[in-house]
């Protein structure tokens, strides 16, 4: 059988972004298997938050998404003319969003909190489609060596104690073939087969609702209204580029979730929800949803690891699906490359569960959330109208769009600098660069802000993990040194009043230290 260090099924956004970065960080034999022929163009996730577009300005990937997003702010100044404006008010460019189809304002964004001053020019990055990134995605993993098999769906497996035993079979009904791998990652999807041949519990709560998203062609759409509205028999959202719509109905799941959606059964949908005689003439593309609300457990089970939808499903309001994949694959990826790798044992994985579950469960419990205030029932709307004047304040607002865009998300990490377990900020340095220029190559960053000869003597057994920089940073004078991992998250931190270099006296807690940090994530030092 033909050997490879990770078999990864699924190469949809997450399963490619795991292709990618397991290759960045140094592993020679990467498959990853899909069973479509071509990228998904089903309308799905139209946006991106603040994480991911930072993750991928890492990456280098920060160029390509500005363009997306300057084609994706055309198709919304088309979508203002045919509805009668003048096509010259773009989207903000930091895009506010919404919480259960109450639109946030991005006038009333407190743009001078904190929390969004660490996120470089990502931050103004958002109007990324799903399928948009996907294809950038897909560029990519080809450049980086990831072998890619389409039309070939994974049918089984078995793992022991040394890897497993993978099956794939060819759709087009050609010859199956077993491969042999170290590691196998189920990034297939919310029905995900890996996950279930490989037994992971998968406990949560059912679906109450339908949806339907669908780019289509529309006669009589101008009785609709624009945005998200909330009717008597659910909700409905008209724009924002010509012929998109989606509507909720709390009628229970949909009976049928593989067969192509008709027009007759959107215009349906659409007219019971909207109470407007709208005739769809075509379907171009469209999708049904539910709200089913389950998670794993446990991320891993032996050799079989999960990220992405195969690890949690929830309804898709907000795009939360999406982002909270693409965290998993930087979170799982430079990980796994370390372990395949031998520089980091096998307990490192530990880490990807107990740093990626809490995150996925908070994202359930926002969808739910929003899903309660959405009901078409008089308890449901009351609510609705209060949370509704919370949004039209700017305290209101900043505190949405701070859940939403993800810029609070802290990792349960070691040490009490404020920075520690935080996405590491997009420091402007004085050689001109930014903190993320130093991350494309998928490696730690020690980052000495204080030119501290004694700091960087600590990384000089890691110069095959770990790059070391020495810059100072007028925007953040309190900082002397920052260790990042490959990930772009703070590992640890010090500021000049306090170096962290030492350990506190010996009556207090010791403090987390670099040297700690350094082993903690990146192993011994090289003798």
């Amino acid at each position: 059988m033909t050997h490879y260090d990770v078999v990864v099924a699924g190469a949809g956004p997450v399963g490619l972004m795991l292709g990618c970065e397991l290759r960045l960080g140094g592993v020679a034999r990467v498959l990853v298997v899909e069973r479509l022929a071509e990228v998904d163009e089903t309308i799905k996730a139209g946006a991106i938050n603040s994480p991911t577009a930072i993750a991928l300005d890492r990456r280098g990937l920060l160029p390509a998404l500005t363009e997306v997003q300057r084609q994706a702010m055309d198709r919304f100044r088309e979508f203002q003319r045919a509805r009668g404006g003048d096509g010259n008010t773009p989207p903000p460019p930091k895009f506010a969003g919404h919480f259960a189809g109450i639109m946030l304002e991005a006038g009333l964004l407190d743009a001078a909190d904190p929390a969004f001053a660490d996120a470089g020019p990502a931050g103004d990055v958002g109007l990324v489609p799903q399928a948009a990134l996907e294809r950038l995605l897909l560029d990519r993993a080809r450049e980086a060596g990831v072998e890619l098999r389409r039309q070939v769906e994974l049918t089984g497996f078995e793992q022991d104690d040394d890897g497993v035993t993978v099956h794939l079979a060819p759709t087009d009904g050609s010859a199956p073939e077993s491969v042999r791998a170290d590691w196998l990652a189920g990034c297939d999807g919310g029905r995900s087969t890996v996950r279930k041949l490989a037994g992971f519990d998968f406990p949560g709560t059912p679906p109450e609702i339908t949806g339907y998203q669908a780019m289509a062609g529309l006669d009589g759409a101008d009785g609709l209204g624009g945005g998200w509205t909330a009717t008597d028999t659910g909700m409905y959202v008209h724009g924002p580029v010509p012929g998109r719509v989606l509507t909720v109905e709390f009628d229970g799941p949909p009976a049928d979730r593989t067969t192509p959606v008709t027009a007759g059964e959107l215009q349906g949908s659409l007219r019971r929800v909207s109470g407007v005689d709208v005739t769809v003439t075509e379907v171009r593309t469209a999708t049904r949803f539910t709200d089913n609300c389950r998670q794993a457990t446990d991320y891993r089970a032996g050799r079989v690891l999960l990220a992405g939808d195969a690890a949690h499903v929830h309804s898709p309001f907000g795009g939360q699906g999406l982002n909270l994949g693409i965290g998993d694959a930087m979170n799982l990826g430079w990980k796994l490359a370390a372990v395949v790798g031998g520089r980091a044992p096998e307990g490192l994985l530990d880490s990807y569960t107990a740093e990626r579950h809490p995150t996925g469960a908070w994202v359930l419990d926002w969808t739910r959330a929003q899903i309660a205030l959405m009901r078409p029932e008089s308890h449901a709307r009351a609510l609705r109208a209060v949370v509704t004047d919370l949004t039209r304040t700017t305290d209101g607002t900043t505190y949405l769009v701070k859940q939403i865009s993800g810029v609070r998300q802290r990792y349960d990490l070691p040490g009490s600098h404020p920075l520690t377990g935080r996405s590491a900020p997009d420091l402007e340095l004085t050689d001109g660069t930014r903190l993320a220029d130093h991350l494309h190559g998928g490696r730690g960053l020690l980052l000495d802000l204080a030119d501290d000869p004694k700091l960087r003597a600590l990384a000089e057994g890691y110069s095959d993990r770990v790059d070391v920089r020495t810059a100072a940073c007028p925007g953040r004078p309190d900082l002397s040194g920052l260790l990042v991992r490959p990930d772009g998250f703070t590992a640890w931190c010090a500021d000049h009043d306090r170096p962290g270099v030492a350990r506190k006296p010996e009556d207090q807690e010791p403090e987390h230290t670099v040297t700690d940090a350094l082993e903690r994530w990146f192993g011994a030092p090289a003798a």
